[in-house]
C-alpha cells in the first residue's frame, strides 16, 4: 500500500513549474505539477498514454494547437504522442498519471 497527499508540503517555484513524483506503482507514476499564475509547459508529447487531473485550479491546457479551459475537477487522457501544452490561469495543482515505463526526467525537461 502506498499513499501520498496532493496537498502537503507544497513548494512551487516562482521562476518555472515545479514537478514532484507522488508515488510509483506497478503500472503508473504520479505526479504533481505546481504552477503559479502564467507559468507554463511547453508543446511537448509523451512517449505513452497519460492521465491529467487539474486538482486546484484552472489552466489552458492546448491539443493539437486547439485550446481548452480545464478548471478544478477536470480530467483529460491523451494518447501517446499527441502535442500538448499548459498554461496556469491562477496557481494550480496537477496531477499527472504516466506509465510506468515513462519518465519523470522527461517530464522536468519540458519545464526547464
Amino acid at each position: 500500500m502506498n499513499t501520498a497527499s496532493l496537498r502537503n508540503d507544497l513548494k512551487y517555484n516562482e521562476d518555472k513549474v515545479a514537478v514532484t513524483v507522488m508515488m510509483e506503482t506497478e503500472s503508473s507514476k504520479e505526479i504533481r505539477i505546481l504552477f503559479r499564475k502564467g507559468q507554463s509547459m511547453k508543446e511537448h508529447k509523451a512517449g505513452f498514454p497519460i492521465t491529467v487531473e487539474i486538482h486546484e485550479g484552472a489552466i489552458e491546457f492546448g491539443v493539437n494547437g486547439e485550446k481548452m479551459s480545464l478548471k478544478a475537477g477536470d480530467l483529460i487522457s491523451l494518447e501517446a504522442n499527441v502535442p500538448h501544452d499548459l498554461l496556469a490561469q491562477e496557481d494550480s495543482i496537477v496531477r499527472l498519471t504516466l506509465s510506468k515505463f515513462d519518465t519523470v526526467e522527461r517530464v522536468k525537461k519540458v519545464v526547464e
